[in-house]
């Protein structure tokens, strides 16, 4: 059975193949857009919620390829920002896929605020589309925003988030501990448990 992972982000495209690969090797034919697709389509994130950006994008490559697609959605929550950047986290700066204007931005409007009153979470959004039918899957980390950026792995805002219970941020872990504490990761687990009951 094919899957697509409906994302052109390289970095996500790794850490839920890895996942999936591990759980499944070989019962799903892990495909991406550039697979199957001549060209390369950029579907506008512009819903108001993760779970509406993760449906457009899922429900619109399963209609341009005909095959099972999931796609996510992450927002970064700061609790001390009222839930910023949440929907817009990829975009915060004001530049779409602006990493490091994002994090910059981050760390300015957190200036002196004191490390308990730090936290955050990151929440990611699955949807599995296939033939008009819609599941929705999700994934949860909860930690802090660091003072300063930390480590050279990762993407996004993994160099200032520590997960609860460690003192390292996301980038300074390697992939296969992240994955193990991840919303991503979390998210891609969850999902495997519904794709097990697909193929009962």
């Amino acid at each position: 059975m094919k899957l697509l992972i409906g994302t052109n982000n390289q970095h996500k495209v790794r850490e839920i193949k890895e996942i999936l690969d591990k759980e499944f090797q070989g019962i799903f034919e892990i495909v991406t857009p550039a697979d199957v697709l001549d060209s390369s389509i950029d579907i506008e994130e512009t819903g108001k919620t993760l779970e509406e950006n993760a449906f457009l994008k899922s429900s619109e490559f399963y209609s341009l390829t005909n095959v099972p697609s999931i796609s996510d959605d992450t927002g970064l929550e700061i609790e001390a920002l009222n839930g910023e950047p949440g929907v817009n986290s990829a975009r915060y700066s004001g530049v779409h896929g602006n990493d490091a204007e994002n994090r910059k931005k981050v760390l300015n409007l957190l200036n002196g605020v004191p490390e308990e009153k730090r936290n955050a979470r990151f929440r990611t959004v699955i949807c599995y589309f296939d033939e008009g039918k819609a599941e929705f899957i999700e994934g949860i980390c909860s930690g802090r925003i660091n003072e300063e950026e930390r480590g050279v792995n990762g993407f996004g805002y993994d160099p200032i988030f520590v997960p609860d219970g460690f003192d390292k941020t996301f980038a300074e872990m390697t992939s296969e501990e992240k994955n193990l504490l991840s919303h991503r990761g979390k998210a891609v687990r969850n999902l495997v448990e519904f794709l097990k009951t697909l193929n009962q």
